[in-house]
């Protein structure tokens, strides 16, 4: 199970830091991803981190938000920076078992989301 937090309303520029706590006894082993939907838009990746710390970006977000995990806590983070109205969307924690992917098929397991709003 995945709960994801830390969504909330900022101004274009601002940070913000997500956060997903899994209650798997294996964090350890999935790679572990974000993604996010805008209204009448598909769901699209964010970000990825595989089992062992190697981190895949989509190229609207890179250089500006940044994945982590800590697997002695079965969390993963995502600080975004310089955040632009476009970054506005539901933000879903994801993990899959084996190696990292950007596809949202490649996950099998799916948190709540988190409402992040971006204002002008």
């Amino acid at each position: 199970q995945l709960q994801a937090s830390g969504g909330g309303l900022v101004q274009a520029g601002d940070s913000l830091r997500l956060s997903c706590a899994s209650s798997g006894r294996t964090f350890g082993s999935y790679a572990m991803a974000w993604f996010r939907q805008a209204p009448g838009k598909e769901r699209e990746f964010v970000a990825a981190i595989s089992w062992n710390g190697r981190t895949y970006y989509a190229e609207s977000v890179k250089g500006r938000f940044t994945i982590s995990r800590d697997n002695a806590k079965n969390t993963v983070s995502l600080q975004m920076n310089s955040l632009k109205p476009e970054d506005t969307a539901v933000y879903y924690c994801a993990a899959k078992v084996g190696a990292a992917g950007t596809g949202v098929f490649d996950y099998a397991y799916w948190g709540q989301g988190t409402q992040v709003t971006v204002s002008s």
